[in-house]
């Protein structure tokens, strides 16, 4: 699989960029024989820039918000432990 291409080839072949890139995945563009540019699909670029939610926004949207589901703490008291000099 060729999927590096030359800043020239992939502005005269734009559309065939365009279809390898949905067929294949991630084209990379060089200019001056360095790697610039990476053009992929939409959706996997979503989700890599997708951001990432916070504690508080996960528990919200968990599944189990409205369940009954109850949790018990253990109120006893915790272990002594000795600690030596």
């Amino acid at each position: 699989m060729n999927n590096i291409w030359q800043l020239q080839e992939a502005k005269a072949k734009f559309s065939d960029l365009v279809s390898k890139t949905l067929e294949q995945g991630v084209q990379i563009i060089t200019r001056r024989g360095k790697n610039t540019v990476v053009v992929m699909d939409y959706d996997e670029y979503e989700r890599l820039t997708k951001k990432d939610m916070g504690l508080s926004q996960y528990l919200l949207s968990s599944p189990l918000l409205n369940s009954e589901l109850t949790i018990t703490r253990d109120k006893s008291m915790p272990r002594l432990n000795e600690i030596e000099p």
